[in-house]
């Protein structure tokens, strides 16, 4: 079995919802990512085998199949080059990393950009769903879901909620991580941590046109006492809006090739990929599974926790990535160093792999080795990836 390696990894920064990056249309938003990977890996482009892209909500402006479209869309990227575009839930970019990274240790392709897309601000989430439903076209849930898991309707929230009692973290616990990912993305912006992997973004305003560089999402004034003031989204739980994630607009890709392109092409790699998992458990209270699944991608690994350089636990809800440190016994030091979706946003279908952008820079940044990221998955699934940076 062959050896699968980063070269590249680019996100844009993130929009919020009807913020800067709202009048961009996905595909042309996927576009830009999939040039940049392009421009400064310096690959050429038809190298490239095929296109992997990550999407949730695959309607109105994300459907009709919107890999295909972005990569039509590009500068770069010819007719020739395929696409498919995949679908697992939040963790679908992260998938879209794995099946790349499959493709070119076994053979059957050279190089494969991994993405993501997701204008949230354009497509609602839950909104192809939310159409069919209400038009009387049927539901999600069909009946034999409903004799396994009657009376029962999906709901993320209620999975955090459900979290949060079973490890017995408080608001307080939840507010004050909030804070902490505000604070790290603050200091990581500043600091210019972000700048290797952001994809700069042309877009109008009312002053004019000017270039989207900086996470819309984090609150520079964020204080304890800010973030602990907001109003519960449920009268009898815990969680917040400013404990969760936040809506976001945004695209980001990865490309991932074999040693033969490294030679024949003359790229450098940032990192290679160590291990690859992917678990399922418990569909009600879903989140808790990127728990499970790293124990079971460090015992392949043969790794220990403590092995770990750095994480990214995608900050779905403030107690997943809380339960994941309780449950592993991780160096919090360790994790979201730069700040999570909490501060920077959460764009569903490119977050798998803005998460490894951001993710194989730190490493790099801090002289660090290894790296490990996952995040919980609607239905009760979660993908880990280690990497080793080079």
């Amino acid at each position: 079995m062959g050896t699968a390696y980063i070269v590249e990894a680019v996100r844009t920064a993130g929009g919020r919802r009807g913020g800067r990056l709202a009048g961009v249309h996905p595909v042309d938003l996927a576009a830009k990512s999939l040039d940049a990977i392009i421009e400064r890996s310096g690959i050429d482009p038809k190298a490239i085998d095929d296109v992997v892209m990550g999407c949730v909500s695959q309607g109105g402006e994300q459907a009709m199949q919107v890999g295909r479209n972005a990569v039509l869309a590009t500068k770069h990227l010819g007719e020739s080059t395929p696409a498919v575009t995949i679908d697992r839930q939040c963790g679908s970019s992260q998938q879209a990393i794995q099946f790349a990274a499959q493709a070119v240790m076994s053979g059957t392709q050279d190089a494969v950009i991994a993405a993501g897309v997701e204008s949230m601000s354009r497509v609602p989430m839950g909104s192809t769903a939310m159409f069919h439903m209400k038009e009387g076209l049927g539901n999600y849930k069909s009946p034999g879901l409903e004799e396994k898991y009657p009376g029962i309707q999906w709901s993320q929230f209620m999975g955090a909620e459900m979290i949060v009692k079973k490890h017995g973290f408080t608001k307080d616990d939840l507010d004050r991580f909030a804070l902490g990912s505000h604070l790290k993305a603050i200091e990581a912006t500043k600091a210019g941590a972000f700048d290797k992997e952001i994809v700069p973004i042309e877009i109008e305003t009312p002053d004019g046109t000017e270039m989207h560089t900086v996470d819309e999402g984090i609150r520079f004034d964020a204080t304890l006492e800010s973030i602990s003031g907001v109003k519960l989204l449920s009268p009898e739980g815990t969680i917040t809006a400013a404990t969760s994630s936040q809506i976001c607009d945004g695209s980001s890709a990865v490309l991932v090739v074999n040693e033969e392109t490294l030679k024949t092409h003359g790229l450098t790699p940032l990192a290679r990929i160590h291990n690859m998992t992917v678990t399922a458990g418990d569909p009600v209270i879903m989140l808790e599974e990127p728990l499970f699944a790293t124990d079971r991608a460090l015992q392949r690994a043969g790794m220990k926790i403590g092995d770990i350089d750095l994480y990214e636990v995608n900050e779905a809800f403030a107690p997943v990535p809380l339960a994941w440190l309780k449950h592993t016994g991780a160096d919090p030091d360790r994790l979201n160093v730069h700040g999570g979706a909490i501060a920077l946003g959460h764009p569903l279908g490119a977050s798998g792999t803005k998460l490894m952008a951001t993710l194989v820079h730190a490493l790099h940044r801090h002289g660090k080795k290894y790296g490990l990221q996952t995040m919980c998955e609607g239905g009760g699934v979660a993908n880990v990836t280690i990497i080793e940076a080079l």
